[in-house]
């Protein structure tokens, strides 16, 4: 009868074990391409709020900036019948049919640096995209004092994030600095060092005159100020964007890089984790609500859009806090 009643007992821990197991929330997280600082930093914020929360949650990074390779890791998290998939898209439009297949499967999807991204059930932004474009121009105006030929990279031409940014920074350009210029259309070339310093390169042989360059992208600021001191050009061209701080830091004491804004992507790997636990608990998600990480929020819920307010500046003073934080 012991005996009995042992293994009975045994079989309902293990029953109920297995009930444990299962309901714990399995999230993977596609970002733009894999063994960067920037992303790595991501990486760190998804563990460590993963494991504060007991959530099993992983970055899978892919080998290049490809949104192939963003489509083939997500049919692989499809497959493995995750929960919820979170991405950081390459080119939203290249996603949307596997996002839907995602969908279909019943997994949720979350986005960031995407708004407005069809087949996500949100995506978040830690600033508001015009301001965010906006406030660097206003810092590029300001190191160019408010003349000169400037030109503008992008991670892609396919990032509607980055596009929105540019467009707001170059319309403010236009009516508050009249006498700014920017010289061709945008490059798409912000996710690639090497593409970054030649471009840079060929626009300061090109344009003798030219005073300034706007990065975006993880590798934009960093190629376009190793190209500026590479030529000795520091006291005459301003490169003014956003970068990770370990790998940009030196450029900026040195001069190369003036400064420029970004959000924590460490932060931004915990925001994504806090969100998927709320979608899961079936938590409300509202206009007004504080979200760590976020602050206050704005809710477009026509957009499926979370808009907080959380940037730091690349500026020699604030980047040690930063370095150390490990970004």
């Amino acid at each position: 009868m012991k005996k009995h009643l042992i293994a009975c007992s045994l079989l309902a821990l293990f029953a109920a074990s297995g009930a444990q197991a299962a309901d714990k929330l399995r999230m993977g997280i596609v970002v733009k391409i894999g063994g960067i600082p920037w992303f790595n930093a991501m990486e760190a914020g998804i563990k460590s709020e993963a494991a504060k929360r007991g959530i099993d949650a992983w970055m899978v990074g892919p080998t290049a900036a490809d949104p192939a390779l963003q489509v083939r890791a997500i049919e692989d998290l499809i497959a493995q019948k995750v929960d919820i998939i979170g991405v950081v898209p390459n080119d939203p439009k290249v996603l949307e049919p596997v996002l839907k297949r995602a969908r279909d499967a019943g997994i949720e999807v979350i986005t960031h640096e995407s708004p407005d991204q069809k087949g996500a059930n949100w995506d978040f932004e830690l600033v508001d995209a015009p301001t965010h474009g906006i406030n660097h121009m206003k810092a590029l105006a300001k190191c160019m004092h408010e003349e000169g030929k400037y030109a503008m990279y992008v991670g892609s031409l396919t990032v509607p994030l980055h596009q929105q940014w540019t467009d707001a920074a170059l319309n403010y350009q236009k009516e508050h600095y009249p006498k700014m210029q920017m010289v061709t259309d945008k490059f798409g070339v912000g996710e690639s060092l090497d593409d970054s310093i030649r471009t840079t390169n060929e626009l300061m042989s090109k344009f003798p005159d030219l005073k300034g360059i706007m990065a975006f992208g993880s590798q934009g600021p960093i190629g376009a100020g190793r190209a500026v001191m590479n030529r000795n050009k520091i006291d005459q061209v301003c490169v003014i964007g956003a970068f990770s701080p370990g790998q940009g830091a030196s450029l900026v004491q040195r001069g190369a890089i003036k400064g420029g804004y970004i959000w924590n992507p460490q932060t931004a790997g915990e925001v994504f984790v806090r969100i998927a636990d709320m979608m899961q608990k079936k938590e409300p998600i509202t206009d007004g609500m504080t979200i760590e990480g976020l602050g206050k929020v704005k809710v477009d819920e026509a957009t499926h859009t979370i808009l907080g307010n959380n940037t730091e500046s690349l500026d020699k003073e604030n980047l040690p806090k930063l370095v150390k934080m490990g970004l």
